[in-house]
């Protein structure tokens, strides 16, 4: 067992102050007989700055006596210390870089951030190398910072070469942090997290009336959301502080357990993955397609042909089913007549799982599953691309099974050009809906209509619809809650049969989070090229 920390604490741009928070959370962490603790991004400087002159000036250096104050205060209680500040680099980048400091003080790792968020980008220079794996004695490690998280490049790159625990630190405002994106990188990955996110105003503090006003905010939305946490492999988090307050936060972890990548029907979780179907991840991209209808509807049902019927004629356009509904395809096809609706389904067709679209007509498209599972033996011939079928109001692209266990799936929808995503699989871990899917629409600003019996044979449907409240610093249609990414979720109850919601296929041509930073386009392309681990490790 390993003990380790996460901090929060707020940070201005008086230095001292900033590096007195840091040494007293380092403090804290070893009064708790923490081995490791995680600090906030931006601990050196609040991540505000007049020009990219003064992000210079004000950034540590390796050496300095800021630095140096962190890595002797290390040395003192004999733990790890990793910490997120500005960098100001001998070959004239400035970078915003995680580092990790040893009992002894050493410096035993250097991650600059590859993904900038808005005004970050006018101020430093994006990594250019993949972030290190770590190997020490309480665990192999992996640094991230904030905007790293809300994609997946970085996290899968650090779990596919042997990181046990992601240490993320965090600048942020957005609540969905806490909620979706730092837990769902535990458990996609099954890894530890360690993440620390600051509190107070994330804006010089008097200049954040006039900000909140201008964006329609509230003041206090313009504060870090703290939430600093520590999350199992399966998505649990074991510990977490209060949205508001300097705290740390502690737990016992087994490191081992992020070994076990193993899902409960015997499917490795990273062996399964194929990274010679990714390809297309690996290039450049940018959006061509126009946008599809503003709103759409779309319905889950269940196995039931009555279901199907029902919502065709209620008007929905889009109707998805479980994995291998038990429902003959004729009647399947029957039930949309006299309607403009499309239905999705899985079938066995000999060695294959293929996801059928279907109208009036007839089947008018299929997908065949990508990813080996253990769950069906059978299931021998596999697909190699993901296509997008158009409709008439958007494109659609189809995940089949045990697919949609996979960022790469939804990343490879994304990348060409889909509006929504429909998912007809059987989930088996609670991870699956509670984290998973949110955010495949998250990350990738996709529209998801998902349906599956579960481990326990209940019907689980759930239509995520994005929001066209999106990029900050624009106008919201609707009052700021801190939410950022997450999609709207409208999700079956225990014991129904289906649902509708309207989706919105338009809003995915939107992918701009913020000035600069567009989280399909601006994905760092060095982690999507590694194929499998071998990649070194730092020991």
């Amino acid at each position: 067992m390993s003990r380790v920390a996460a901090a929060q604490f707020a940070a201005g741009t008086e230095v001292t102050v900033n590096l007195a928070a840091c040494l007293r959370a380092i403090d804290a962490a070893a009064e708790a007989d923490a081995e490791l603790v995680v600090l906030p991004e931006f601990c050196h400087h609040l991540s505000w700055y007049a020009d990219r002159a003064h992000a210079r000036r004000a950034a540590c250096r390796i050496g300095d006596e800021f630095l140096t104050a962190v890595a002797e205060r290390a040395a003192r209680h004999s733990l790890y210390v990793k910490i997120g500040v500005g960098l100001a680099r001998d070959d004239g980048r400035t970078t915003a870089t995680s580092l990790l400091y040893g009992p002894d003080g050493a410096l035993l790792g250097e991650s600059d951030k590859q993904v900038l968020m808005g005004a970050e980008n006018d101020y430093f220079d994006p990594g250019e190398t993949d972030s290190p794996v770590i190997d020490t004695p309480i665990g192999r490690l992996g640094m991230y910072a904030c905007m790293e998280g809300v994609i997946n490049e970085v996290t899968r790159s650090l779990a596919v070469r042997g990181a046990q625990i992601l240490l993320n630190s965090l600048n942020s405002f957005a609540v969905d942090e806490a909620s979706l994106h730092v837990p769902v990188r535990a458990a996609e990955n099954k890894v530890w997290v360690v993440a620390s996110n600051k509190v107070g105003p994330l804006l010089p503090e008097q200049l954040v009336p006039e900000i909140a006003a201008r964006l329609g905010v509230p003041p206090d939305r313009l504060h870090g959301a703290g939430e600093s946490q520590i999350v199992a492999p399966d998505g649990t988090v074991v510990a977490i502080a209060p949205p508001t307050g300097e705290a740390i936060v502690v737990a016992d972890i087994d490191v081992a357990r992020a070994d076990d990548k193993i899902r409960p029907d015997g499917t490795d979780l990273l062996a399964a993955r194929r990274p010679e179907i990714y390809h297309r991840l690996t290039e450049p991209s940018a959006r061509t397609a126009p946008p599809g209808a503003a709103s759409v509807t779309a319905a889950v049902v269940a196995a039931d042909v009555a279901l199907v019927r029902a919502a065709a004629r209620a008007g929905a356009a889009l109707i998805v089913l479980p994995e291998l509904a038990d429902i003959p395809l004729g009647d399947l096809i029957d039930a949309l007549a006299d309607s403009t609706a499309h239905a999705v389904v899985s079938v066995r067709d000999g060695a294959a799982n293929h996801g059928l679209l279907v109208h009036a007509g007839g089947v008018v498209g299929r997908q065949p599953q990508l990813h080996p599972t253990r769950r069906h033996p059978w299931l021998t011939e596999l697909g190699d691309d993901l296509l997008v079928f158009e409709l008439p109001w958007g494109r659609v692209a189809i995940v089949v099974g045990d697919d949609a266990i996979f960022p790469e799936t939804f990343r490879l929808a994304a990348v060409a050009d889909a509006d929504v995503v429909a998912v007809t699989h059987t989930p088996s871990e609670p991870w699956e809906l509670r984290l998973g899917l949110a955010e495949r629409s998250a990350e990738n600003r996709l529209n998801i209509v998902a349906a599956g019996y579960d481990a326990d044979g209940e019907f689980r449907g759930a239509c995520y619809a994005l929001s066209p409240d999106f990029t900050l610093w624009t106008a919201w249609h609707g009052p700021f809650t801190g939410v950022i990414s997450h999609p709207v979720v409208s999700a079956t109850v225990a014991g129904s049969v289906g649902l509708s919601a309207a989706v919105r296929p338009a809003q995915a041509v939107n992918r701009n989070v913020s000035k600069g930073t567009n989280l399909v386009d601006g994905r760092p392309l060095r982690p999507l090229a590694i194929a499998s681990s071998g990649t070194e490790v730092i020991r």
